[in-house]
């Protein structure tokens, strides 16, 4: 499913404006070509999304589905992913206010909501992204075959930015006319493509061999395939790393990290250690001593969103020179400057 310009969409975004748990739906802010008409954030209610956020579009932030209602929306798109997935109860009972009232659901919670909301109106529908899909096989290796260059983001933590670095390369791609496709692996890439695979939703035994399916689909149909990262090798709960290495054959990496971040986020005894580890860390795992080939990071994409303009062409380069690599913030500055590597 692909949610267009024709569709108007709320989202809901409950304390995940200011929080750090409402990716998904700035994500879906910042890239998608729907048509937001409000975000539902009691917290931010009446307050400027542009300031808050620095995407420029000109939408009110509401305090309710109810009063979201009032801008006339057709779906209401779960926007924000707590820890485990689970909505308090008050959260969920919004959303049952919004399908009763008509609007169709976009459910990205790892939970399926379908069967919950059982008498549908005529038109009503409600997608429950994470589901896995049919007909898997264990992986084969078999992308290595494929002429296009594949790719894939991969990160110092998880929630670093590697989808907004994805989409960023794909839009300058598209922008130098070349043949181009985004390759989403979660559920806000999902939203905003509508082509890809909920990874996360996908059993371990099967994950490469999904991984392996769509980049031979998709694949074939451009010249550079960008697979979005999930997860990360340094992150001691992470388990969707590997499945992309191997199922994606990749023939260069982007290694996305923050700025100053220091260690796995809420987990401080796990260190993340100098970009030129974690570089030679993720061309170890990805070319396995040889076996997939010698596979290469070949930039860096900084998260600089909580930098001045400033000090955050100062990390660049400073990156720049620790690395030997090209080095930007692809959302701030854009990601053409990756193109000329591949």
């Amino acid at each position: 499913m692909t949610l267009t310009a024709k569709h108007r969409i709320a989202i809901l975004l409950h304390e995940g404006i200011r929080g750090h748990h409402g990716k998904t739906g700035l994500a879906f802010l910042r890239y998608s070509e729907a048509s937001v008409v409000a975000v539902i954030d009691a917290r931010c209610a009446g307050e400027s999304l542009v300031e808050l956020t620095g995407i420029s579009r000109d939408v009110p932030i509401v305090a309710s589905v109810a009063e979201a209602l009032a801008y006339h929306p057709e779906v209401l798109l779960i926007g924000i992913a707590p820890s485990g997935g689970k909505l308090p109860e008050a959260w969920w009972k919004e959303i049952e206010q919004g399908v009763e009232a008509g609007l169709s659901l976009v459910n990205g919670l790892h939970t399926p909501v379908a069967s919950r909301f059982a008498n549908l109106q005529p038109g009503q529908w409600i997608w429950d992204i994470r589901q896995e899909p049919e007909g898997l096989t264990i992986c084969t290796g078999k992308a290595r075959s494929l002429s296009c260059q594949r790719i894939l983001t991969v990160g110092t933590d998880m929630a670093v930015g590697k989808m907004s670095a994805s989409l960023e390369l794909h839009r300058a791609a598209l922008r130098r006319g070349i043949k181009a496709q985004f390759m989403a692996t979660g559920q806000g890439g999902l939203m905003i493509s509508g082509q890809g695979i909920p990874l996360d939703a996908i059993r371990v035994d099967f994950a490469a061999g999904a991984v392996e399916q769509t980049v031979l689909n998709l694949g074939k149909e451009c010249d550079l395939l960008i697979i979005e990262g999930q997860g990360s090798l340094l992150h001691p709960g992470s388990t969707a790393t590997l499945p992309l290495l191997r199922g994606s054959q990749p023939t260069g990496l982007i290694l996305v990290h923050r700025v100053r971040q220091e260690h796995i986020r809420d987990l401080p005894d796990f260190i993340i250690p100098p970009l030129p580890e974690a570089i030679r860390l993720y061309e170890t795992v990805a070319s396995a001593g040889g076996t997939f080939g010698q596979v290469k990071v070949k930039a860096i994409a900084l998260n600089t969103f909580h930098l001045d303009v400033q000090t955050a062409k100062r990390a660049i380069q400073e990156t720049q020179q620790l690395t030997g690599l090209p080095c930007t913030d692809a959302v701030r500055f854009g990601a053409d400057s990756f193109l000329d590597v591949f």
